[in-house]
């Protein structure tokens, strides 16, 4: 059996706090926040926020037991096979893959829109018009620029990673305090509009909040990597569900005060000429995008970290091809998983601006897919291992861990065709047929490239010895001093 690979311990608090928070916030509130109010009405979109936040305290709170008493690589991958066998490792862990890369896919169509609302770029190389936008390459090459950056400053290693993270957290903070101040203060309440609009229209925010949320389980992802004490990891990834909560809710307050209904509906970047006409001067809808532009790097810097994370412990436990489980001999990153990321980063700009929606709403998929693994595996784990160490215990944990599970399930109705908010073919359901189809091609070069790996291998690689189940680990060696003779 080959050596285990592990990755160097380099995440303070402070970094871990960035990465989660950071990563949660990113652009999408700018984009979105009035399309949020034009569909629910504003209480109805804190309505929808505060749901989805109802829902990740749930599942948070499993993930927040379950990390530091598994903190290996991989988050969804180590308790679902700890508690549900390969199968459904595979498939949890497969569900991230999607649900973090989408994020991050569409942090590349994010920028360009950005970038282009400051200083608009020319529309020069025509490529194709996908769903009535015409995509130009110059328009692409800024999206593909960005990304190859931070694909860099990632294949660098960890630490430089989260100090990028935590530098652009704080400039985004900054941006987004003056806007919710500003919004509440000196906003006119004449603005805000119907408080509720339909229960389509709730459903339809709703939808994309799971997207919004998601970044707090990039946490267990870098668990590995983490050089802080084991509980204090459960009590930040709670926190940055709050902090996140918090932000959407006065995001949305602030811009249904900021401005009339027809500027935050029509505006190319919502937030930005909401701001522009709160105070009176379009360069403060420039300063607003250019803080933001912190925001879409903080959550495609965090979802590359955690992506890539995901994708190593599957390459490490064998459940992807060799290359994947392999770390870089200088930089100690996962390179292959980080330049596999890079790549569909670098393309995912090519399907122009209406994709951003379409991302959105299929990474959310994966999202609730994946939290519907790991409660079961929260509830599965505590009655086949009740005496594994956990130095964070939830008390009521049956009425945490069902209600979690309820809670995911009739999320994942949302999705499925027949309800108001199912997600659209072929755009939505193609990524995810296109995603599935990926997963079966690459399990196939798995299989073939490892075709006989033993329970006590796959447990160490993993685990590790020192969270690994010692009676399989046993049950390894007695079969070694066996056919062997000798000690294992």
């Amino acid at each position: 059996m080959e050596s285990r690979k592990e990755l160097e311990k380099v995440y303070s608090k402070g970094d871990v706090l960035s990465l989660a928070f950071g990563a949660m916030i990113g652009w999408g509130w700018v984009m979105l926040a009035g399309y949020w109010v034009k569909e629910a009405g504003w209480l109805g979109a804190i309505v929808a926020f505060a749901v989805g936040a109802v829902m990740c305290v749930f599942v948070g709170m499993c993930y927040a037991e379950l990390t530091p008493a598994l903190p290996c690589a991989g988050g969804g991958l180590v308790f679902a096979y700890r508690s549900l066998g390969y199968t459904a490792s595979w498939i949890t862990i497969w569900a991230t893959c999607f649900a973090y890369i989408g994020v991050a896919a569409w942090e590349g169509i994010a920028i360009s829109t950005a970038i282009d609302y400051v200083i608009p770029i020319p529309k020069l190389g025509y490529l194709w018009t996908i769903a009535g936008y015409e995509v130009y390459f110059s328009w692409c090459a800024i999206g593909m620029t960005v990304g190859l950056i931070l694909i860099i400053l990632n294949y660098m290693g960890g630490k430089s990673a989260a100090l990028f993270q935590t530098i652009a957290t704080l400039g985004l903070t900054g941006v987004g305090v003056l806007f919710m101040v500003g919004g509440t203060t000196m906003g006119n309440t004449e603005f805000m509009g119907e408080m509720f609009t339909s229960g389509k229209g709730l459903i339809a925010v709703l939808l994309m909040a799971p997207a919004m949320y998601v970044g707090f389980d990039v946490i267990p992802q870098s668990a590995e990597e983490m050089n802080i004490p084991l509980k204090q990891v459960a009590k930040i990834l709670i926190l940055s569900i709050f902090m996140a909560a918090g932000w959407y809710v006065m995001m949305v307050i602030g811009i249904s005060k900021a401005c009339p209904p027809d500027i935050r509906n029509n505006g190319a970047v919502p937030v930005a000429d909401a701001a522009a006409y709160l105070f009176g001067s379009a360069m403060w809808g420039k300063v607003i995008i250019i803080g933001a532009l912190c925001g879409i790097l903080t959550s495609w810097n965090g979802f590359i970290v955690g992506g890539a994370r995901v994708i190593f412990a599957m390459g490490r436990a064998k459940m992807l091809p060799p290359v994947f489980g392999k770390l870089h001999p200088k930089t100690q990153s996962p390179y292959a998983a980080i330049i596999l990321i890079g790549c569909i980063c670098l393309m995912s700009p090519l399907l122009g601006k209406n994709a951003l929606v379409w991302f959105v709403n299929a990474s959310s998929f994966g999202v609730v897919i994946t939290y519907l693994m790991v409660t079961i595996s929260f509830v599965v784990l505590r009655k086949k291992e009740p005496n594994l160490n956990r130095p964070f215990a939830i008390k009521r944990w049956k009425f945490v861990g069902f209600t979690a599970i309820i809670i995911s399930i009739a999320f994942i109705m949302l999705y499925l065709p027949g309800s108001p908010g199912a997600l659209v073919w072929p755009y939505e359901w193609g990524m995810i047929l296109g995603w599935t189809v990926l997963g079966a091609v690459l399990a196939f070069m798995t299989k073939k490239a490892y075709p006989n790996v033993s329970n006590r291998e796959r447990e160490l690689l993993i685990f590790g010895e020192e969270h690994g189940r010692a009676e399989i680990i046993g049950e390894g060696q007695e079969e070694t001093v066996a056919s062997t003779g000798k000690s294992a």
